[in-house]
């Protein structure tokens, strides 16, 4: 299997602004609605968004194999979230969990003839 480290990190990278992008779109409507939080947040709701679905377009191919990588990440950067902006601590079964899913993701990243080609 030939790895080509370049392009495991662009493609971790990718899921990981993506997975951002994803979060903030849920985010800021949750500041809103449960905070109360300025109207003027929709704005940037909007914009997380527009980005998150362009960024879907980037994906290597729109595959259930990508979507599933892609989960993995994105459960990592919730948790990450949770720890950095929520500012909760995370359990030893949070970090167990977010273990587990990050070698799932990259069990399927580089699975021979998966995403990195």
């Amino acid at each position: 299997m030939d790895i080509q480290i370049t392009k495991i990190l662009t493609t971790v990278f990718l899921f990981l602004v993506t997975a951002i992008m994803e979060i903030l779109g849920c985010y800021f409507p949750y500041l809103i609605l449960n905070q109360g939080k300025t109207q003027w947040f929709w704005i940037p709701t909007v914009l997380a968004l527009a980005a998150f679905v362009w960024l879907l377009t980037l994906h290597p191919a729109a595959s259930g194999r990508i979507y599933a990588a892609y989960g993995g990440i994105y459960i990592f950067s919730a948790l990450m979230w949770l720890r950095f902006v929520d500012q909760v601590i995370l359990s030893r079964w949070d970090l167990l969990g977010g273990l587990v899913v990050i070698m799932g993701a990259l069990i399927i990243i580089l699975q021979p003839q998966g995403l990195i080609r």
